[in-house]
């Protein structure tokens, strides 16, 4: 799948998020431990919101991300933004949120719209990388901040033999048995290991203009946090 490039591969991850969109979240829950749960509290944590703040949940799928901003912050101004209407859909039924229909590289929004912009484990799915960094840049506000959650390329340690059995064995064989779609979560492993080391995502967002730029590490290295400002 990881051969596939531009449009070709922007349908193909759109349609591979809609055959999975039911049980999305519950495979994220499984495949991480349900320590998702506990990053996704700190990438609203990291964004550093005020009350009122207008908040982008960016490649939001069933809007988990947005969730946790309105429960930490009830009177901020969220909007939900995919490119995957069904993922959307899923996500209506749990609760309702402020949808929104939104390529990453070409955001329906005017500049400085945003007193910052999140995405969970979005980043790596999209066909031009340095392009939805200038994208997210531009619809924030001078100060704004950003902050981007998702799968990292891990280095070589004592662990990567059992890292990769996990990867390339156990995520395909339960994503299969739960979804009927073992092939999306062989895309997982290959998006990760094909992506950008965390030290490259920084310096991507230094070069298009972020400040205070910096990351952490988690889950063996396979996951990273970043954050920056405008």
């Amino acid at each position: 799948m990881t051969q596939l490039t531009g449009q070709e591969r922007a349908t193909y991850v759109q349609n591979m998020f809609t055959r999975i969109a039911k049980r999305y979240d519950l495979m994220n829950r499984l495949m991480t431990g349900g320590q998702d749960i506990r990053w996704r509290k700190q990438v609203i944590q990291l964004a550093r919101l005020k009350d009122n703040a207008s908040l982008l949940d960016l490649g939001t799928g069933t809007g988990d991300l947005a969730r946790e901003a309105v429960l930490q912050f009830p009177q901020a101004k969220v909007t939900a933004a995919d490119f995957t209407l069904e993922m959307m859909r899923v996500g209506q039924k749990i609760s309702p949120l402020n949808f929104s229909a939104a390529d990453a590289l070409r955001l329906p929004f005017n500049d400085s719209s945003f007193d910052a912009v999140i995405s969970g484990f979005l980043m790596r799915n999209l066909i031009d990388l340095q392009k939805g960094i200038e994208e997210q840049f531009r619809v924030l506000i001078e100060g704004g901040r950003i902050v981007i959650l998702d799968t990292t390329r891990p280095k070589k340690n004592i662990l990567s033999p059992f890292i990769w059995l996990h990867m390339h064995f156990i995520i395909p064989a339960l994503g299969g048995l739960l979804t009927g779609v073992s092939e999306a979560y062989r895309y997982l492993p290959e998006t990760t290991e094909g992506f950008v080391t965390a030290e490259d995502m920084a310096k991507r967002m230094t070069s298009t203009g972020f400040k205070k730029v910096n990351f952490k590490q988690l889950m063996f290295g396979t996951i990273a946090i970043h954050w920056g400002e405008k």
